[in-house]
């Protein structure tokens, strides 16, 4: 371990870094008991006001209407709420009902249906949308989008083209740096699952450290400013958590200790960001909160360690990260299609909203007066944790917009960490096998 890598620590590049997540963070809010309607208002609000901007340079000659003011034959413009009618979407109810039996099976990870339809809604009303510009296999409720068509004489609204806000506008990228300097994206560390092997995550944090490798090895070790965490990192089997007898309480902390030995070593070096997912110790809907920080001794003794909430947006040398744990992926997944997860975060930077589905079909708070999800500033780097993959893509906007989309995949899985170069917004993987053959 010795001096070598000790000096890969000593001569470590720094990078100025500024958080962003004040507008996912639940202070001052009450809840009084409030409905889901106040955050479909407030984001039909604000998304109508973006998209009435936009749309005198898509059809200037034609009218925006409201639903209420459609008349049959007329070519106009509306603007509102997608709602999905899907006859498979999972319903409280139909636990209870008696006739249950007869409900075809589904399968988990997809609810779509041949029979699915679109409908769209402002205050005034609801029209069923037709026509084969808007496939419902590609949108999910609560999108809010402006729509050219007219209205047909079965009531419906026939479709002829879609507006969508697109990317929003991006700060400009600061002057290109000579020298290179990696971020380290990591998600699904699963401490304590049966997947998870301790020896793996270990090389990750001697790699991180330059505790590992040869000197070539250790100097780029030495350009990794910064490590992300992207949810999921520790498992507490379900199990223990029916059974909350004293004796049991240790082993509810064990995997966190252990995660917390493991992030002691990476805080004494590197400044160090960890986000809570789905399985993490903390609320369960989005925006969720930082994980205590009483979780992690060790590690929040650093001034290095920060813990953050999900989703989590920061900037690092100017460089802006938007990122979430991948709960509004997989979300994504169940209820549309796409060929791939990157699509499905491109389509959440194009409709300028991190979390379309929430609240209908994923859990968040219920807001008042904002939405925290949509995107006011497009990223330059937007990545999501916990996919089944890695793939990444470089995504290109008509106002010159330049994004680098990253799925980092389950660590616990596939042993694969993603780098991101700061200096051109390149990416490369880590990867750490541990199975030794005899």
């Amino acid at each position: 371990m010795g001096i070598d890598g000790e000096e890969a620590l000593l001569q470590r590049k720094q990078s100025t870094y500024l958080s962003l997540d004040e507008t996912f963070e639940i202070r001052k809010e009450t809840y009084r008991g409030q409905q889901y309607s106040q955050i479909y208002f407030a984001r039909l609000h604000l998304m109508r006001t973006l998209l009435y901007s936009l749309v005198p340079n898509w059809k200037p000659s034609l009218p925006v209407c409201t639903v209420l003011e459609l008349e049959g034959g007329k070519e106009c413009i509306i603007v509102g709420t997608l709602y999905k009618h899907m006859k498979l979407k999972p319903s409280i109810l139909d636990e209870y009902s008696k006739e249950r039996s007869a409900t075809p099976l589904v399968k988990p990870h997809n609810f779509m249906h041949p029979d699915d339809h679109l409908v769209l809604e402002d205050e005034s009303g609801r029209v069923k949308l037709s026509g084969t510009m808007l496939l419902p296999s590609a949108y999910v409720t609560g999108l809010v989008v402006a729509l050219h068509g007219k209205e047909t004489g079965a009531g419906d609204f026939l479709v002829l083209e879609i507006l969508e806000a697109g990317l929003a506008p991006q700060i400009e990228l600061p002057l290109k740096s000579r020298e290179d300097k990696y971020v380290v994206l990591v998600s699904g560390l699963s401490i304590g699952s049966s997947t998870s092997n301790p020896l793996q995550f270990q090389l990750l944090v001697d790699h991180i450290t330059g505790h590992l490798g040869d000197e070539k090895q250790q100097d780029i070790a030495a350009q990794i400013v910064h490590v992300v965490i992207a949810g999921n990192s520790v498992e507490i089997p379900h199990g223990l958590l029916n059974n909350l007898a004293s004796k049991d309480q240790s082993s509810h902390s064990d995997p966190i200790q252990e995660l917390d030995i493991l992030l002691t070593q990476i805080a004494a070096g590197v400044p160090l960001d960890i986000m809570p997912g789905v399985n993490d110790p903390a609320n369960f809907s989005l925006p969720q909160q930082a994980l205590n920080r009483c979780l992690f001794p060790g590690s929040a003794a650093y001034n290095t360690f920060r813990s953050c909430t999900n989703p989590h947006c920061f900037e690092l040398d100017n460089i802006r990260f938007l990122g979430t744990s991948g709960q509004n992926i997989d979300d994504l997944q169940k209820y549309s299609e796409a060929k791939d997860q990157l699509e499905f975060m491109e389509r959440t930077l194009k409709w300028r909203h991190l979390a379309p589905t929430a609240p209908n079909t994923l859990g968040c708070y219920p807001f008042t007066d904002r939405d925290p999800f949509m995107i006011e500033s497009c990223p330059h780097v937007y990545f999501a944790g916990n996919m089944d993959k890695y793939d990444t893509h470089l995504l290109k906007g008509s106002e010159g917009q330049l994004v680098r989309l990253v799925s980092i995949p389950k660590f616990s899985k596939t042993g694969i960490a993603v780098v991101v170069n700061l200096r051109n917004l390149e990416c490369h993987t880590l990867s750490f096998g541990t199975q030794f053959s005899s």
